[in-house]
């Protein structure tokens, strides 16, 4: 293609296009031998070129201006992925470049799904939970983003259905606290984009939490039987499938009759045997004066010193033989002749880790 206009490089001499073809004529030559129609032809050729190139420049910036757009916090329809497994390499290979981060894995893996399933939701609650304590600044700006948007549909869940208030409170307010820390260090780096859409950020989540607060639960309106008008063996065996004495103090304010239910030592006895070993409760004894453990109080006071045992009815799962994440009820493309040999449960906690390296 020859040249359309002069090279610093040229010794003066240009191409210009003639009813015969292209020419490479010199300066003297142009002034005696091409005609002026060559030169107008010669100028809308220029002119035309340049058009086009202006014009493809307009396109591009309007495709990235679009992209940035849609990654805007502003945006009404953020992007998921919705992939069902992932490989998890943590290094160079001769197949694979580069190594899977937890910023990568968190944007990937489906969780807006994941969310809307009662089994793996108090997983993601405690996953989010976690990575607001230790690992936000870790995540790219995207998986920053992404776990926003995560955050606001777990939100919106909780309000439209009215159950599992309380943890959700749990992980705004340890987010907030983590957000505060983390925005007075923002000239080291710490999170990623302006401090004002974290300032926006932090706004969002002080008005989920007034939400939540005054958020009414509302009485159904069947007519049919309800746990007070069950045996009290019935009633007893339906609070022994809770795990968390939270729950069972609330219900035993619900009326009187529960309220000496709750109070059943064998009870709380379960429950600190569930969530704690033999050794933790020894460290921890509480006697009465008539010579009794106190049961509750020692779950309340064993709560504050250890972490209670978590069991989640599906988790992800990690397999050691060809190093894909997945979840519980995906089938996953394993080259092993038994797959469930090589499939470790991780917890939300192992699932960090996984990533620690």
């Amino acid at each position: 293609m020859p040249f359309l206009g002069q090279d610093w490089r040229s010794p003066g001499q240009s191409w210009v296009k003639t009813e015969e073809g292209w020419k490479k004529t010199t300066t003297d030559d142009r002034n005696n031998n091409v005609s002026v129609e060559s030169f107008c032809k010669a100028e809308q050729e220029e002119c035309f070129n340049k058009e086009n190139l202006l014009l493809s420049l307009s396109y591009d910036m309007a495709a990235k201006k679009r992209k940035k757009d849609l990654m805007n916090n502003n945006t009404k329809v953020p992007y998921f992925h919705r992939e069902k497994w992932i490989y998890v390499h943590k290094g160079s290979t001769k197949e694979r470049h580069g190594y899977c981060t937890l910023g990568e894995a968190f944007n990937r893996l489906d969780f807006c799904s994941a969310i809307k399933d009662t089994r793996r939701f108090n997983y993601i609650v405690r996953l989010l939970e976690l990575i607001a304590t230790s690992q936000l600044p870790s995540l790219s700006g995207v998986a920053q983003k992404n776990y926003m948007n995560i955050l606001e549909r777990v939100v919106q869940k909780v309000l439209v259905d009215q159950q599992n208030v309380r943890p959700i409170k749990e992980l705004l307010q340890a987010l907030y606290v983590s957000l505060c820390g983390l925005v007075q260090d923002m000239g080291k780096s710490v999170l990623v984009g302006n401090i004002n859409i974290w300032v926006h950020r932090m706004e969002n989540i002080l008005q989920w939490q007034q939400q939540l607060d005054s958020i009414q639960i509302n009485r159904p309106t069947s007519t049919g039987m309800t746990l007070t008008d069950l045996p009290a063996s019935l009633q007893l065996n339906i609070m022994q499938r809770l795990s968390d004495g939270r729950d069972l103090v609330s219900l035993g304010q619900v009326c009187p009759d529960l309220g000496a239910l709750s109070e059943d030592r064998l009870l709380w006895k379960r429950l600190c045997q569930y969530h704690f070993t033999d050794r933790q409760i020894r460290k921890r004894l509480i006697v009465s004066d008539k010579g009794h453990l106190e049961w509750k109080k020692m779950y309340f006071k064993l709560s504050r010193c250890y972490p209670h045992r978590e069991q989640y009815s599906d988790t992800l799962h990690f397999c050691t033989h060809c190093h894909i994440l997945f979840w519980k009820d995906t089938n996953h493309p394993c080259t092993a002749n038994n797959p469930e040999s090589c499939t470790m449960s991780l917890s939300p906690q192992d699932f960090i880790n996984l990533f620690n390296f």
